[in-house]
């Protein structure tokens, strides 16, 4: 399909759901805003807005609350057109767009921490206006990029659609998911099928037209233009890092599957992560993997047995699982209890040597949530039942059982409320054969504990929180069904032509309370592992744009030569298309920067 070259774009009003520009300019702000003729609005007002969009101030502020800035101009677009005016503005008046939606990110993507309110940058809030969904075709729906995942899986699932996979918070917005190549965690269970608009990698794959905001070198301005999924430049764009503004997306789906979701908490990190061969009995990672497709751990710090989520397809309910109508069914994740808030501040505050018990409790909590059983809180000493009052088991246990649960796709996909223990991530992918998935993991694991057990000894406690692994496949372009099209660039899990029997991608996260004393110089060591691991021989490393990386002993987005060489070169590796030309492609459709940062100045280079 050709490129289109638009002045707006709207959606047929049949298929349009919630998105309306009926409300004036002016007649809303969102809560916690300050308009720009109040008296508490400060620093000078920008330059007037074009189409008569008003700013207002607010303070960004991400979700974990490690990038806080003062008050910076703001304003929400009631079309993309507008969006279009307003890079144009940018332009001429030499600010930059920062588009906006959920905040739920860990990397300076979209601002700087400390950004101050003289920076000439506009946050454009997106969630306000720009969130309509419709069906394109029977296969493919028309989303704008203000949507939030929750609302774009409910549409979905109202009419029997939906996706494999996809990451677990739904209070994300689709523009934010594809920015960063976002994903679930799905790999073909033995013997499976992919069906029809299904993939096993990020949703950026699933992507068949984008509509952006770019530089029309004829007219000299920025325009709406679209582009299809077949066109070479488009592979620069469904991974942009926020280097570009996505006003809208035609995403593949396909007809929507029942998952059961069994959790087990009995297997001992010893036999679920063991090296290939050395323990009998079917319940390593990859036997999960092998049997269902779809896992995830999370291994609780200081704890001997994760918590293991296995999702598989299943037409009809299981007698045993309880069904679920709508998504978030943990709800013991959802809010942290008083008595355990009060130990996380005491850990934070510097009572490090409380971290075993922190852990200890975290996994008692979601034994307890998941199965009611309560015997391993009865034995446990004193220090463990003062948090875990009688009146916070109770409630627990009056959550009913949820360790077998069966439902639409959506139900159980997305299980993390905006609510839940807000904590520090950093975040990996290695590109590896199916085969060494669980080689791959008995590295990564029996480091981890060994640095753990190091850093103990020294009588520091850098990671209270938990390891998170998950497991996907590689964005195939054909997952698309469109003919020509092409891999994400920039994508995390985009496959290497030179090493085509990796068709795996093991994620990996250290989560941690923010402010936990030595958390950088311990994921710092961490990082420094992974790169000499898994080097290019064997395996592969990349990072995960929205989480922490680059760490140096004091922050994390810090370490220039990971900026500067191990980043761009992993995304180099295999010759064929990759950063080089992500960077030529973004550059040449936004040659004044106007949708940039500093941090993406630099690393985009």
């Amino acid at each position: 399909m050709a490129e289109r070259h638009l002045h707006d774009r709207e959606m047929p009003r049949r298929t349009v759901l919630g998105a309306s520009a009926a409300f004036g300019a002016t007649a809303w702000l969102p809560l916690g805003t300050v308009g720009a003729d109040s008296a508490l609005a400060v620093g000078p007002r920008p330059p007037a807005l074009p189409g008569g969009l008003e700013p207002y101030q607010t303070r960004y502020r991400n979700w974990v609350g490690e990038i806080r800035t003062d008050p910076l101009w703001t304003c929400s677009p009631r079309t993309a057109a507008e969006v279009a005016g307003l890079a144009n503005w940018a332009r001429a008046h030499g600010w930059r767009l920062r588009a906006q939606g959920r905040r739920h990110t860990w990397a300076p993507l979209t601002v700087a921490d400390g950004t101050a309110r003289t920076a000439p940058v506009l946050l454009v809030d997106t969630t306000r206006h720009l969130n309509a969904i419709g069906l394109d075709s029977p296969t493919t729906v028309r989303v704008q990029t203000g949507a939030t995942m929750e609302r774009l899986l409910a549409f979905l699932g109202d009419r029997r659609l939906g996706v494999t996979a996809c990451p677990a918070p739904g209070d994300l917005t689709v523009g934010g998911v594809l920015a960063i190549g976002g994903h679930g965690t799905a790999v073909p269970a033995a013997g499976e099928r992919r069906p029809d608009g299904h993939g096993y990698g990020t949703l950026s794959n699933q992507v068949t037209q984008l509509t952006a905001v770019v530089w029309d070198e004829a007219a000299r301005r920025y325009t709406l233009r679209t582009f299809d999924r077949s066109q070479a430049d488009t592979a620069a764009f469904l991974v942009h890092l926020g280097r570009a503004f996505l006003t809208e997306v035609v995403l593949r789906v396909g007809a929507d599957r029942n998952l059961r979701c069994v959790s087990l908490l009995d297997i001992p990190a010893d036999e679920l992560f063991a090296r290939p061969g050395t323990v009998r009995g079917g319940r390593s990672f990859a036997d999960f993997l092998d049997r269902d497709g779809r896992a995830e751990a999370i291994w609780f710090a200081f704890t001997e047995k994760p918590w293991l989520k296995v999702w598989s397809v299943e037409p009809t309910r299981p007698l045993s699982s309880r069904a679920v109508t709508e998504p978030y069914n943990y709800p013991f994740s959802d809010r942290v209890p008083e008595p355990l808030a009060r130990l996380i501040g005491r850990i934070v505050a510097g009572a490090g040597h409380l971290t075993p018990l922190f852990g200890q409790i975290q996994y008692l909590i979601a034994k307890v949530g998941l199965t009611g059983d309560l015997a391993d809180v009865l034995l446990s000493d004193s220090a463990v039942r003062e948090v875990l009052t009688g009146d916070l088991l109770t409630h627990l246990v009056a959550g009913g059982l949820r360790s077998d649960l069966w439902g639409p796709s959506r139900t159980l996909l997305q299980y993390v409320r905006p609510t839940t223990l807000r904590v520090t991530a950093n975040g990996y992918a290695v590109l590896v054969r199916r085969a060494d998935v669980q080689w791959a993991l008995a590295e990564f694991t029996g480091h981890y504990r060994r640095l753990v057990q190091e850093y103990r000894q020294r009588g520091r406690y850098p990671v209270n929180g938990a390891v998170e692994i998950r497991v996907t496949g590689l964005d195939d372009p054909a997952w698309s069904g469109v003919p020509g099209a092409r891999p994400p660039l920039l994508s995390p899990v985009r496959p290497r032509a030179d090493r085509p029997e990796w068709d795996t991608a093991l994620w990996l996260d250290v989560l941690t309370l923010p402010g936990t004393p030595h958390l950088h110089r311990f994921l710092r060591d961490v990082e420094r592992f992974l790169w000499r691991t898994f080097d290019g021989t064997r395996a592969a490393l990349r990072v995960e744009w929205s989480k922490g990386w680059a760490y140096t002993d004091d922050a994390a987005w810090a370490d220039q030569e990971v900026i500067d060489r191990r980043v761009p070169d992993s995304l180099r590796a295999g010759g064929g298309e990759g950063w080089d030309e992500a960077v030529a492609v973004l550059n040449r459709h936004d040659p004044h920067r106007v949708f940039g940062t500093a941090f993406l100045d630099s690393l985009l280079s």
